[in-house]
């Protein structure tokens, strides 16, 4: 049995305090936005509490599905790779970057220096990592891809993009011809509901790419929910799961406690298992188990 966690959306806090040419442009509303309404909902200690419970959990590997800090601001970047080293080393953690992570254009860079080693696959030795990705685990092939570009103030769409989509047919195809199962790690999800200028714009394409290819497993975050929606594949339905963000306090329709899940995967090619089990936030500052459900086999 290969064990792997999924987190997603710890916003690392507390903000950088920072200068005024910083918050030119998107990032003045974002700062904003940050201490009128999300502060008071993302907790360091919230985040502490998951972590922990992750670690103590031991899985085979953690897949992380992006927004690991706020407004892009650099100072932000080290903390957030600071907390990637507490859930492992790169061989042991695999990210995904989010719409927070290239809030401005110039955030790109710095995710390229800071994270890098968490978002290459096992044969990408190039100056920067390069997307989609390929990480083979066992039996588990986890294919990261980007969805994060800087966007308009008040925007937060992502976008895969034509050559990403084409590389991804041609991964899944090969890697499901070695019987791997295939897991995709995507920051802005392809199904369920979401308001438009949160949505991935070129959803339709990538929905198309899996209908035709494949994958055993789709897992996002940035709707800070636990969701499970289905697409169609060529052999069957294919689970499409999100996580709440793993730092935050708020329980409302629109956001829920910080939580993860935990995917149990046996099993072979045309016989799998997954069993995923979420685990949350309580009231009393503890973490346990909050629901199972077996979602392939």
């Amino acid at each position: 049995m290969y064990v792997l966690a999924h987190l997603s959306d710890p916003h690392v806090g507390p903000l950088p305090r920072p200068g005024l040419a910083a918050l030119a442009g998107k990032r003045a509303f974002g700062f904003a936005n940050w201490h009128l309404r999300r502060h008071g909902g993302h907790r360091p200690a919230a985040l502490d509490a998951i972590t922990e419970d992750v670690r103590s959990a031991m899985p085979d590997h953690v897949a992380v599905t992006g927004d690991l800090i706020n407004i892009a601001l650099e100072q932000e970047f080290a903390p957030a790779l600071a907390w990637l080293e507490r859930l492992g080393p790169p061989d042991r953690v695999t990210l995904v970057p989010g719409n927070h992570d290239a809030y401005v254009r110039a955030a790109q860079l710095h995710a390229a220096r800071f994270w890098d080693a968490y978002m290459r696959g096992d044969s990408d030795h190039g100056d920067a990592p390069r997307f989609p990705f390929l990480r083979r685990r066992g039996a588990v092939a986890l294919i990261g891809l980007s969805t994060a570009l800087p966007t308009l103030p008040l925007m937060a769409t992502g976008l895969i993009g034509p050559e990403q989509l084409t590389q991804l047919a041609a991964l899944l195809e090969r890697i499901g011809g070695e019987g791997l199962f295939r897991v995709v790690l995507i920051h802005h999800p392809p199904a369920g509901l979401r308001a438009r200028h949160k949505r991935l714009v070129d959803a339709a394409a990538l929905v198309d790419v899996l209908r035709q290819r494949g994958a055993d497993l789709v897992l996002h975050g940035h709707d800070h929910l636990h969701s499970v929606n289905w697409l169609e594949g060529p052999h069957g339905r294919i689970p499409v799961v999100g996580v709440p963000s793993s730092s935050e306090t708020r329980d409302t329709p629109k956001r829920h406690p910080a939580a993860y899940n935990l995917y149990r995967i046996e099993g072979t090619p045309g016989a799998w298992r997954c069993e995923a089990i979420s685990r949350g936030l309580q009231a009393d500052h503890g973490v346990r188990e909050l629901r199972r459900e077996m979602l392939i086999g």
